[in-house]
C-alpha cells in the first residue's frame, strides 16, 4: 500500500485501504489475529464481489464501472496464489469420484477445501456435475 500511495496511484490505494479494513473487521469478528488463510478469505470475496458487482454494471450498460470493477479485481488476484486451471479442478474431481464419493454434495465438500480461493466455486460445482454425469 505504501508503494502505491508512492506512486500516486489512487485506485490501488483505495482497493488495499479497503481490503485492509475488510481484513481488520474479520479479526474483530472472529477473535483472532489474520492468518494467511483469513486473508485468502477476504481477499477471494472481494474479488467475487467485484466481478458480481461488474456483471451487474454490464447488464445496466455501465462499462466504465464494470472495468473499474474489473481493475479492482486484478489488482486484488495478485495477491493470491496461482489460480488453478480447470483441467487441475477436473482432474481432482476425478481423484475423489475414484476415492468412491457419487454423490454432488460429498464431492463438493472434499473440492472446496482444496480450491478455495483459487478457483470459482460456480465453475466447480459445473465440473463436478459433468464428471458425474459420465
Amino acid at each position: 500500500m505504501n508503494q502505491a500511495r508512492k506512486e500516486r496511484d489512487r485506485l490501488r490505494t483505495v482497493v488495499l485501504s479497503t481490503v485492509l479494513s475488510e481484513l481488520r473487521n474479520r479479526e474483530i469478528e472472529v477473535g483472532e489475529s489474520a492468518d494467511d488463510e483469513m486473508l485468502r478469505e477476504v481477499l477471494a470475496r472481494g474479488i467475487k464481489q467485484r466481478r458480481e458487482s461488474a456483471e451487474q454494471m454490464r447488464s445496466g450498460n455501465r462499462e466504465e464501472l464494470a472495468e473499474k470493477e474489473d481493475r479492482e479485481a486484478k489488482i486484488l488476484a495478485e495477491f493470491l496464489p496461482r489460480p488453478l486451471e480447470e483441467g487441475e479442478v477436473r482432474g481432482m474431481v476425478r481423484e475423489i469420484l475414484a476415492d468412491g464419493s457419487t454423490e454432488l454434495g460429498a464431492v463438493m465438500g472434499s473440492l472446496m477445501p482444496r480450491i478455495k480461493g483459487r478457483f470459482d466455486g460456480r465453475e466447480a460445482n459445473r465440473i463436478v456435475r459433468e464428471e458425474l454425469a459420465k
